[in-house]
């Protein structure tokens, strides 16, 4: 069953009304529907949530908003690099950011592919093919709206895993008429604790990074969640790792009443 979640303005809303409503249907949910209006906005209340879960996360020593954020876009790098450069300067320290016996980081995968096409050993960038592809429709009277695709998910690579595999599947953007480039994203699992809010945001700045490129403006944001589960800490040798589903959605409760103060306190007037 569909559960479709009403557009929201940024991330952190977004993020909000998609946890309440997986809380609602048991915590657990299936092809849940999130649409951000504009990825790229934020304001005192939507940095006010980041900060309460990237401190709820630190506090249960698990990956911050920020280290979850650039595993699918590397603002810092962007920042000091710029455009194409910091693909390289990516690539240079990605070792260090990747564990081993893991599948390894989403940024890396949109930069590095087998290229069948080639000689053996070949590889592409299909993020750069896909920048080339919407730069070239520019020229043209009627650009193609839908062929801008990026799959994350490798059957050469992952077809034997069950765990420890890419959550994000794949990406398409779109191209409208009046210039702005939406994007799509399809998880196969979702976390909404410990993964969502930083990968709404790191999918904002993706996008907003293409449509950069593009000389496109950034449209929407919709996230196919295609599994979604409110996670809980379960580890079993750190009992500091360790939270219940009841802090979780305690979580979530007080980042709804930081968006929706004027009303929370209207309700216990």
């Amino acid at each position: 069953m569909v559960l479709a979640i009403q557009q929201m303005p940024s991330c952190a809303r977004a993020w909000i009304a998609a946890a309440d409503a997986v809380v609602v249907a048991g915590d657990e949910a299936y092809d849940v529907i999130i649409d951000v209006a504009d990825p790229t906005a934020f304001d005192e209340r939507d940095n006010a949530v980041v900060k309460l879960v990237d401190e709820f996360l630190r506090r249960y020593n698990q990956y911050p908003i920020s280290t979850v954020v650039n595993t699918i876009f590397p603002s810092s790098l962007y920042r000091k690099y710029g455009y194409p450069a910091f693909f390289g300067e990516y690539q240079k320290v990605y070792g260090k950011l990747t564990k081993k016996n893991n599948w390894g980081r989403y940024f890396d995968r949109m930069l590095r592919r087998a290229d069948p096409h080639g000689p053996k050993g070949a590889v592409y960038n299909p993020l750069q093919k896909l920048i080339d592809k919407l730069q070239d429709q520019n020229k043209t009277r009627t650009p193609f709206r839908a062929a801008y695709e990026l799959p994350l998910y490798n059957p050469d690579l992952d077809r034997n895993l069950y765990r420890n595999a890419p959550c994000l599947s794949h990406l398409s953007f779109k191209r409208h008429p009046d210039l702005r480039l939406s994007l799509t994203a399809m998880y196969r699992n979702h976390s909404y604790v410990t993964r969502c809010l930083g990968n709404l945001i790191g999918l904002g700045r993706l996008q907003a990074f293409v449509a950069k490129q593009a000389k496109l403006n950034v449209g929407s944001l919709t996230c196919v969640s295609t599994h979604a589960q409110i996670d809980t800490g379960k580890d079993k040798d750190d009992k500091t790792n360790r939270w219940g589903i009841t802090e979780a959605r305690d979580l979530i409760l007080r980042a709804w009443g930081i968006v929706n103060a004027s009303v929370a306190k209207h309700v216990t007037a």
